[in-house]
Order: structure tokens, then sequence, then C-alpha cells
């Protein structure tokens, strides 16, 4: 068999596990943080580490380091592809309510702002 169809085999076996699956499409939204991935899919972070394992090894994900938190990322676009075609266009994502990650608090930033803005125009402030 040709090494085109090994390589297409071993992506849909390694996106044939749910979690795996329900990794990728959180990742089609951006990079994400092992604890937001834990908080999307409701597992340990041992389990997760080791689907992201899985998905680093079969080269469909890779991962960087800012501080304390490590970043995954899709790393192959037929896969974002793929996704699309089998789950439909990417759904806005906004904050993880579980999750304190960078990611999360920048989306949740700005909700809190226009809360504050709210609040005082209900008292009738200028902000």
């Amino acid at each position: 068999m040709g090494e085109r169809y090994e390589r297409v085999s071993d992506v849909l076996q390694v996106l044939s596990h749910p979690v795996r699956l329900q990794i990728a499409d959180e990742l089609r939204g951006g990079e994400a943080c092992v604890c937001h991935i834990q908080s999307v899919v409701g597992r340990s972070q041992p389990y997760v580490s080791q689907q992201l394992s899985k998905l680093r090894e079969a080269d469909l994900v890779t991962d960087r380091r800012e501080g304390l938190f490590v970043y995954y990322g899709l790393d192959d676009p037929a896969v974002e592809r793929v996704l699309e075609a089998m789950l439909g266009p990417l759904e806005e994502r906004g904050r993880v309510a579980a999750c304190a990650c960078p990611r999360c608090e920048a989306v949740s930033r700005p909700t809190r702002d226009v809360v504050r803005r709210e609040a005082h125009a209900i008292r009738g402030e200028v902000t």
C-alpha cells in the first residue's frame, strides 16, 4: 500500500477516538493549554495529556511552552478541513467556566467590562 494511504489511515485511526476528536475540534479554534482542554472535555489532566501525546505522535498537533502553560495547536491544515467536512463549520467558543488560563481570561475581560459599563449605566454613572 502507498505511503499516502498509510498516512491517511493512521490519521483517521488516531481521530477515531471520541476524546481525541473532541480535542482536535477544540483546537480548530486556535491554541489551547492543557487546563483549557481538560475543562472542555471534562477529563483528568493525566488522561488529557495521554490523548494529546497520541495526537502529537501522529504529528497532528504541536506544542509550545509559555511560562507555566503548555499550548497545543493543530499542525495539519488537512486535518482542519477533514474536521470541518465531518463536524461542520467551527462554532463560536467563549470562555470555559472551569478554566483560568490566559485564553479564557482574555475572553472574560471584555465581558466583565461590558457588565461593569451596564452596571454604571443602570446607576446613571458616567464611565
